[in-house]
């Protein structure tokens, strides 16, 4: 009996045929893995290796005010609007518009005029308490307060008795005491004015204590009334007598002789009307040194005129009245500017 045993060949122990075949296959295996290997290590000259994509940080979400806020000039810094009363206060977000909220804050201080309301619509309603608030904005435990434009919420003319307003002596309105008061209107509230409120911007240009009647009363706090229209249109006087020079800033001498008047004032001013636009707090009698030398002349009134003429023109919701004074009764010429409605026009 044969005994078979198995044992594994060497490759110089297989015939010669087969040797070939596996020691061309060891080679395809070997010539494989180093190019493998080559392909690995191998770079190209400037060519960098990827790196793992660092997480892309949040946006951050900013508010800012809109340009519309500020009038057709650009220039206005405060709004009047009655008590309770919705607001357009546009605004520009970045980054995810949700979740906010708004809450209105009395100036130079951190109190409250109104609860915290969702940030949905475009117009804010204002508090019921009469004063100048700022609005603060709130996200996530992020605060952010706007400082303009301002908000004055006006007293509504309601509350004046008779002729006074918290001690501040008034007058009355031909609304109130005319047989044909259908014909009259009236203000709708006044601005309670502190002492330190009296510096505050209405408009770049133009303050609060521009506006206040030059009376004798001198108590605080004071009340005016003033109509945005009007500051407005001054401003964009300015900067048409800005253009008409060729400035690139509107630098000029700006005096304002009268603002608001109270209708027991008014009846005391040498040649004013009755229903004076004055006592509206939308007429403004100013002077401007419109050529920039220093002195108040009829040639700046002039000036003045001229760029009054062209803004309505561009503007006409902004038309009214328009008075050049000369007269040497003033001691320098002045323009009457008003934003009434309708256009008028007189010397004076």
């Amino acid at each position: 009996m044969s005994t078979w045993r198995h044992r594994a060949l060497g490759a110089a122990e297989l015939p010669k045929g087969r040797r070939g075949f596996v020691n061309r296959r060891l080679l395809l295996g070997l010539t494989g893995a180093a190019s493998i290997a080559a392909l690995w290590w191998y770079e190209p000259a400037g060519a960098m290796r990827a790196e793992p994509m660092a997480p892309r940080a949040p946006e951050v979400a900013s508010v800012e005010t809109a340009r519309e806020a500020f009038g057709q000039s650009g220039h206005l810094r405060m709004h009047f609007v009655r008590a309770g009363e919705a607001l357009a206060y546009p605004l520009e977000i970045r980054g995810n518009p949700g979740g906010y909220t708004y809450q209105w804050m009395r100036v130079g201080t951190d109190e409250s005029g109104d609860v915290a309301r969702a940030l949905t619509e475009t117009e804010l309603l204002v508090p019921l308490t009469p004063g100048i608030y700022e609005l603060q904005l709130a996200r996530g435990g992020e605060v952010q307060r706007l400082d303009e434009p301002k908000v004055a919420v006006l007293v509504p003319f309601e509350r004046k008795l008779g002729g006074t307003l918290n001690g501040y002596r008034i007058g009355s309105y031909p609304a109130e005491w005319s047989a044909d008061r259908e014909r009259f209107e009236r203000p709708p509230g006044f601005v309670e004015v502190t002492a330190e409120h009296a510096e505050m911007p209405v408009s770049t240009h133009l303050k609060v204590s521009d506006f206040l009647t030059h009376d004798a009363q001198t108590r605080w706090p004071r009340y005016v009334a003033i109509d945005p229209r009007v500051v407005d249109k001054i401003e964009l006087v300015l900067a048409e007598l800005a253009r008409r020079r060729g400035d690139d800033q509107i630098l000029f001498d700006v005096r304002v002789h009268s603002g608001f008047r109270t209708p027991l004032h008014n009846a005391g001013v040498e040649g004013s009307a009755r229903d004076s636009r004055h006592m509206y707090g939308d007429a403004t009698d100013v002077a401007i040194d419109a050529d920039g030398d220093g002195k108040f002349t009829i040639f700046d009134a002039y000036r003045v005129e001229r760029a009054v003429e062209w803004i309505e023109q561009l503007h006409p919701e902004l038309a009214g009245g328009l008075g050049v004074y000369s007269s040497p009764r003033w001691p320098t010429p002045y323009v009457h500017i008003d934003a009434r409605g309708e256009r008028k026009r007189w010397r004076g």
